[in-house]
């Protein structure tokens, strides 16, 4: 791998350098205008403000994609975490949720969206069938989402119905026993009326092995997927949508070895299920040519579990190694029961198009009701059974607002503001209670220059804020703790807002008569009181203890370049990189290799690799032929600030190749060719009991990232 990137790398760079500075428009095609819809208005691409990328559905099919994983590696500064079956933790330039332990309180700092439902808090259900493009908006959306887009959105675009019927059917198998099957049926119902149903089922063994039980498909994917549409246009002034979404998840959790491998030896491996239901409507009403009124309901139920083998190891496994105190023989059990409920309306004022002189608004309210019931089980032979149930209510409402005004034909202003109020209620079994009341406020300043009808730059400020709280884990276990870690927690029992102002500059053009799409960005990200998940072992009472602390501030900063080039008719090329440095200025850990609380002055903070990148071709062959080529990598980054532990740097090689013929189309494709080892998760305790590993000593424990994959993609269209 390491040939073989500087030589893709060498031969795009090549290959654009050779073009003629004044190539003709019939030596290569016409880059197709996208546009995204995650902002107010719909908006095209290369005239957004703000970095962001778009994903097609070409894209997806390609690199056989069936989760958001399979895909966001492509994105420049956007990272992933699994501590799950799925990559559920998604970070936007180094800022966003690690993993989700005992605590309740979970509020992403990246936010995801599948059209007007908000899935953030159960990523799981992100699955790829039947969509029609994703959109990444890295930077605070403070203005159109609150704290939900803290750090960045991920906006999940479904098929819309159409207007005649048409249907599809599909299906592809895999190595590790992997198939899926799927059917899309859309078309009119009446002269107003269109409906869209898509249904999909995806199944893998995984890419575990379990030496203990003898199976393969402990920590397997089994998930369904099904969405249902309907829009009505009773007129050309009134529109409307009803959108019914269902995930069912019963995914294995055996993803972590003693050894480091693929290879576990646990004798109660464990499930990462997941079953969800959500119901949207929407309306859309045009008042006159320059006033519409937007607004939308949503309903979300989701019931999540999961739950691991305490130790990873099974009485034979203490039969062929000699172990300190035989095993463990507990599961971790968590079990959430999640349901909110969202409403959103807006009044959207002026033309969608700004001559000079005039400008634009939107006006909007905001509500989420939110609770989340949560049971937590230890059944343990060496420590008892625990078992605790707590009640976790949130109540959110905002009232917003942005105003565009274009100075002149070229000049564009905007500012944006939003004011939130964030209640929550908190109780345990144990008699703990929690209340806390905050006011959030986001807003951002933005100019836009038109260099030419092919090119803008444009400049923004954002301020955005993620509501603090307390740190219900560690004050249920503060009186068992020992006095040093007692003294300690005294400052960490609660975490503060945490606010970030993000400054960016950016530059979008399309050159050689559109056959070139350029956007690079450069940004620098102030974080206040920033929120940075903690750990703590307290040999002397037994105790993990996992706690948000926003005692440090912090800093990020980098670039962010996006390019397609299409070379002719029949060569495309890309390349998206990613640069970052992100710091904190200084924080206290409890160092597990020390054992002694530290203080760590300007560490990298977790899963912020310093770059990333994604190159690559698409190539057609001919009217039934294409194929694409692509590498993608990035550096190693700390997944933790209680050790010094890192998930190592990595490069894969994926290709795929497409044939067509009529209405039918057959994708081979191929993910991590070289088979390279690399992890999309860390851990670093003593969890080894084997005498001769050293018993219990402090270790690097790695959830290992997709191995080589390879399969077969059927379409039929009808």
């Amino acid at each position: 791998m390491s040939k073989l990137i500087p030589f893709m790398v060498a031969l795009l760079t090549a290959s654009t350098a050779s073009m003629p500075l004044h190539a003709d428009a019939g030596q290569g095609q016409l880059l197709e205008e996208i546009v995204v819809s995650a902002s107010f208005r719909d908006t095209a691409l290369m005239q957004t403000v703000g970095s962001v990328s778009v994903l097609s559905q070409s894209t997806i099919t390609e690199r056989a994609a069936q989760h958001l994983e399979d895909i966001l590696n492509t994105v420049p500064n956007v990272t992933w975490a699994s501590g799950a079956s799925r990559g559920r933790f998604v970070q936007i330039r180094g800022i966003g949720d690690l993993e989700q332990y005992y605590d309740p309180k979970y509020y992403p700092s990246v936010g995801l969206i599948l059209d007007d439902l908000e899935l953030s808090d159960s990523a799981n259900a992100g699955m790829l069938f039947d969509i029609a493009q994703v959109e990444v908006l890295r930077g605070p959306q403070g203005t159109r989402y609150g704290a939900s887009g803290h750090a960045g959105m991920v906006s999940v675009i479904s098929n819309s119905p159409t207007d005649t019927f048409e249907g599809t059917l599909s299906g592809g198998v895999g190595n590790y026993d992997s198939y899926n099957l799927g059917l899309v049926l859309s078309g009119p119902l009446s002269t107003s009326v269109s409906g869209r149903l898509a249904v999909q089922q995806n199944n893998s063994d995984g890419y575990i092995e379990n030496a203990y039980l003898g199976k393969d498909n402990t920590n397997n994917f089994d998930e369904l997927t099904a969405r249902g549409a309907l829009h009505w246009s009773p007129s050309d002034t009134a529109q409307y949508k009803l959108g019914l979404f269902y995930f069912d998840a019963d995914n294995g959790y055996d993803a972590l070895s003693i050894d480091n491998d693929r290879t576990t030896w646990s004798d109660q491996p464990g499930k990462d299920t997941q079953e969800t239901i959500a119901l949207t409507s929407s309306g859309n009403w045009m008042l006159n040519d320059t006033l519409t009124v937007e607004a939308s309901v949503s309903y979300i139920d989701m019931d999540l579990h999961q739950r691991y083998d305490a130790d990873w190891v099974s009485t034979q496994f203490c039969k062929i190694y000699t172990c300190s105190s035989g095993h463990e023989t507990a599961q971790e059990i968590f079990h959430r029961d999640r349901n909110r409920l969202v409403a959103d309306i807006r009044l959207l004022g002026g033309a969608t198009q700004l001559p000079a002189g005039q400008g634009h608004y939107v006006i909007g309210a905001y509500a989420n009701d939110s609770s989340e019931k949560f049971d937590y089980r230890y059944p343990s032979v060496w420590y008892g059974d625990s078992a605790s149930n707590s009640d976790y209510d949130t109540d959110r409402y905002a009232v917003y607002g942005e105003y565009a005004y274009a100075v002149t034909d070229k000049w564009t202003l905007t500012a944006g503001a939003r004011l939130e109020r964030f209640e929550e209620d908190y109780k345990n079994n144990s008699g703990f209670t929690m209340n806390n009341n905050t006011d959030l406020w986001n807003g951002k300043l933005s100019a836009r220059y038109d260099l030419s009808d092919e090119s803008m730059i444009y400049a923004t400020v954002a301020r955005s804020a993620k509501p603090g709280g307390v740190n219900t884990t560690a004050t249920a276990n503060q009186p068992f703790m020992s006095p040093t870690f007692k003294a300690f927690t005294e400052g960490k029992l609660s975490f503060n807002d945490e606010t970030l102002v993000n400054t960016e500059i950016g530059v979008k053009t399309m050159q050689f008569d559109q056959r070139l799409s350029l956007r690079a960005a450069a940004f620098y990200t102030d974080r206040n009181n920033a929120q940075l998940e903690n750990w703590m072992w307290d040999a002397d009472s037994g105790l993990w203890i996992s706690y948000l602390d926003s005692t440090s501030n912090a800093n990020n900063y980098g670039i962010e370049i996006e390019s397609t080039f299409a070379v002719t008719n029949a060569i495309e090329l890309f390349a998206n990189l990613g640069f970052l440095h992100a710091e904190v200025e200084s924080i206290e850990a409890f160092d597990l290799d020390q054992s002694v609380f530290v203080s760590k002055e300007n560490r990298d903070q977790a899963k912020s690799p310093r770059y990333q990148y994604n190159v690559g071709t698409r190539v057609v062959f001919n009217d039934n032929w294409s194929g694409r080529l692509e590498v993608e990598g990035q550096d190693d980054s700390y997944y933790g600030y209680y050790h010094d532990g890192k998930v190592e740097s990595y490069d894969l090689l994926n290709t795929s190749i497409q044939w067509r013929y009529e209405n039918i189309s057959v994708t081979a494709w191929g993910r991590n060719l070289t088979d390279e080892d690399y992890s999309v998760h860390g851990l670093y305790f003593g969890n080894d009991p084997r005498d001769n590993f050293g018993a219990f000593q402090n270790e690097t424990y790695l959830q290992r990232g997709e191995p080589r994959t390879y399969g077969v993609e059927l379409r039929y269209a009808f």
